[in-house]
């Protein structure tokens, strides 16, 4: 364990180094993450013969992806990033370098964010494809957490978004500090334990558009609960009512998205 504890000391968070640029373990996983989920979406298509053209998945998964990279960055800007430095640079919400001109990448994203930039961009999209919007949701909830596991092992192995200090032995030290792999802790119960629940029901689901539903209520419960060894928005701390800015994003998500089933149910229950 040892070794385990330690191994932020020996694992360098830059995959390659091209000279001009740095190529980070977290780049590859979050495309690894993408090509995962879409590719798991379409075998799902194909063997549950839910029979909708690949090249529509295709155009919606283009759709989605922008509306979550907008998602995740607007929503860090707005709920996660009190400074207001963005009101008067807000040419530097989407800029890849630092205020000296440095190349940093996009800090800072909210997967909260993304939800709902997803959800905006799924609403726009089935404007012109309302046959098969409901049966998308359903195929891009059984992605989703397939993709999300490596999106979190990218965080652990960016070394960010770390958890509480604690004394289990499977704990890893950062900056020396014993800390939780927080990251893991979402990667399994975020990303394994839901994609398993969902696999599980997809088949016994009442109506088109339930999947999306259950999964925004179980991802909201799992990340709630994760953010007890997840260490706080170092910018924000707790936030309200003992709970930090992260527990109220999830149980507003849960409550958000239960609604939403029932919403979605009476829907499928008018056009039976």
């Amino acid at each position: 364990m040892e070794y385990w504890q330690s191994i932020y000391e020996h694992f360098d968070p830059v995959a390659l180094n091209l000279g001009f640029i740095n190529v980070h373990w977290y780049g590859i996983m979050y495309v690894l993450a993408l090509v995962t989920a879409l590719w798991f979406a379409k075998w799902i298509n194909t063997h549950d013969k839910i029979n909708v053209p690949e090249n529509i998945i295709d155009n919606y998964f283009i759709w989605v992806e922008i509306g979550v990279i907008l998602g995740a960055r607007l929503g860090f800007v707005l709920f996660y990033d009190p400074s207001y430095y963005y009101i008067s640079h807000p040419l530097a919400i989407f800029s890849p370098f630092d205020e000296v001109g440095n190349f940093t990448g996009i800090r800072g994203m909210s997967y909260h964010g993304a939800v709902v930039g997803a959800l905006i961009a799924t609403v726009l999209y089935g404007l012109k494809n309302k046959q098969y919007v409901y049966k998308l949701l359903d195929i891009s909830a059984l992605g989703i957490p397939v993709g999300y596991v490596f999106g979190r092992i990218g965080n652990f192995l960016n070394q960010e978004l770390v958890g509480n200090t604690t004394t289990v032995p499977w704990g890893i030290y950062v900056d020396g500090v014993l800390r939780h792999p927080s990251q893991l802790y979402e990667a399994f119960l975020e990303g394994i334990v839901i994609a398993v629940i969902l696999f599980l029901i997809r088949n016994k689901k009442s109506f088109d558009g339930s999947l999306i539903a259950i999964y925004g209520m179980l991802y909201g419960a799992m990340r709630f609960i994760v953010e007890f060894y997840r260490m706080p928005d170092i910018q924000l701390g707790i936030v309200y009512w003992g709970m930090s800015m992260g527990q109220i994003m999830s149980l507003s998500m849960t409550i958000f998205f239960a609604a939403l089933y029932i919403v979605l149910m009476r829907i499928s229950v008018k056009t039976i």
